[in-house]
């Protein structure tokens, strides 16, 4: 599977994967889709970086779930991201926090231009599926009008989850 084009005699990648990882676990993952692919890849850097202390799950007033708890809140990203216009293809890699992506990833699709892209997210996770990770992706999406499609997003957890969800994007 190649997903490389010329343009003036230089090989491009016509897709970029994008990722937040707090712990390297979807790092990991994103950098062996990316492999993959032939892909780009490039890290999502929330503005206000997390602390081992934001992250802790079992505190109840941490930032992490303080933020995961707001509904339509936005957590603001680095706006430095690479220019989306030579790349047809988008994957955005993420953990799921309480069965949903950091709110930063809705601020990445705020900030990205994806209209006539082809637009495919996953995760890693302990525990939870991609549905309402899926919903809330495509919320976003509609939300911003893109004329984009959606690919159904997964959880991968292992390396033999890849291939098949890659099998199973159009891209």
């Amino acid at each position: 599977m190649t997903n490389k084009r010329v343009e003036g005699g230089i090989t491009m990648a016509n897709t970029l994967v994008l990722y937040y990882s707090a712990t390297g676990t979807t790092e990991k993952m994103a950098k062996l889709v990316a492999q993959k692919l032939g892909a780009d890849i490039q890290a999502i850097h929330p503005v206000q970086p997390y602390t081992k202390d934001d992250l802790n799950w079992r505190d109840k007033s941490s930032r992490a779930t303080t933020e995961q708890h707001e509904h339509d809140s936005r957590v603001p990203v680095k706006d430095d991201f690479p220019d989306l216009s030579g790349y047809d293809n988008i994957i955005i890699a993420h953990p799921i926090w309480w069965g949903i992506p950091p709110r930063m990833i809705v601020d990445v699709i705020d900030k990205l231009d994806l209209n006539g892209k082809n637009l495919a997210s996953f995760a890693t996770s302990g525990g939870s599926d991609y549905e309402r990770s899926q919903s809330l992706i495509q919320r976003t999406v509609d939300e911003n009008h893109y004329d984009v499609h959606v690919n159904q997003g997964a959880v991968l957890n292992s390396t033999a989850d890849v291939d098949p969800w890659l099998k199973s994007l159009n891209f």
